[in-house]
């Protein structure tokens, strides 16, 4: 981190921005600013630094969607999470930069073809609930049955484990909580209120274990004062763009792009 060209601190700075924009907009598309992260700086470091970045951005998404989270569905979660930080963590202690490095590009791999399954998904939700009339939006105080039942406990538990364990490797939680969520049936308001403070109090959690694994210093700090700065635009633009951009090609470019990082980390 002491030899960052202006370039590469250029590019980690759009990263950062479209990691706030990616929280007031498409959510998922900070894989991009991961793979990003991942190339510009040493795989295994890059995480402690990002983390601070997505922290600021859940910080705003909060701020914005913070009345809409359901918690018995987040205090489900949260058991099971812990238990895939705690094995994270236990990866990270022994892996090297080449096994974070390939485990980060096999992740956005993984997590472009969940993308792929959850905009599948949602197409299947959206067309089920034109054909039946449409259904209630489940906000904060609308849980889903789904969720409510055995199977939807235990699929919360797995998915729960995998979020908390690729989100700890390689800060890639975004997309399998994302496909839970859609999969449990929540809708718009309910699904980013408690996608918002999900990842506010994981990433928050995640902080005093990338602290004792050496991956968030002094250093790594100074550079997050500088990228948290275009944190701010990003989740401005992406609020005032929300409602103009073509959201099925954005998301199409955003899975490519998450594939190619992902190759790219292989390969390397």
């Amino acid at each position: 981190m002491d030899t960052i060209t202006i370039w590469e601190l250029a590019v980690l700075a759009a990263a950062a921005a479209l990691v706030g924009f990616s929280k007031t907009a498409v959510s998922g598309a900070n894989t991009v600013s991961l793979a990003i992260f991942a190339a510009v700086l040493p795989a295994r470091e890059s995480t402690g630094v990002l983390l601070p970045v997505l922290i600021a951005g859940d910080v705003l998404a909060v701020l914005t969607y913070r009345r809409h989270a359901h918690w018995p569905t987040l205090w489900r979660l949260f058991p099971a999470v812990a238990v895939g930080v705690l094995a994270g963590t236990v990866f990270m202690m022994w892996a090297d930069d080449a096994a974070v490095r390939t485990s980060i590009g096999a992740i956005l791999l993984m997590m472009a073809g969940v993308t792929v399954l959850r905009r599948r998904a949602a197409a299947a939700a959206a067309d089920a609930g034109a054909g039946g009339g449409g259904c209630a939006a489940s906000g904060a105080d609308d849980e889903p049955p789904s969720v409510r039942s055995r199977a939807g406990r235990i699929k919360a538990r797995s998915y729960g484990v995998l979020g908390g364990f690729t989100t700890m490797v390689a800060n890639a939680g975004g997309p399998v909580m994302s496909l839970y969520l859609l999969s449990a049936g929540f809708r718009k308001l309910g699904f980013l209120g408690t996608s918002a403070w999900f990842f506010l109090i994981v990433n928050s959690f995640k902080v005093p274990f990338s602290v004792g694994l050496g991956l968030i210093d002094t250093r790594s700090l100074l550079l997050d004062a500088a990228l948290i700065l275009f944190v701010v635009p990003g989740a401005y633009l992406g609020k005032v763009c929300v409602d103009r951009i073509d959201q099925r090609l954005f998301e199409r470019l955003v899975i490519g792009a998450t594939a190619l990082g992902g190759l790219q980390l292989l390969l390397r």
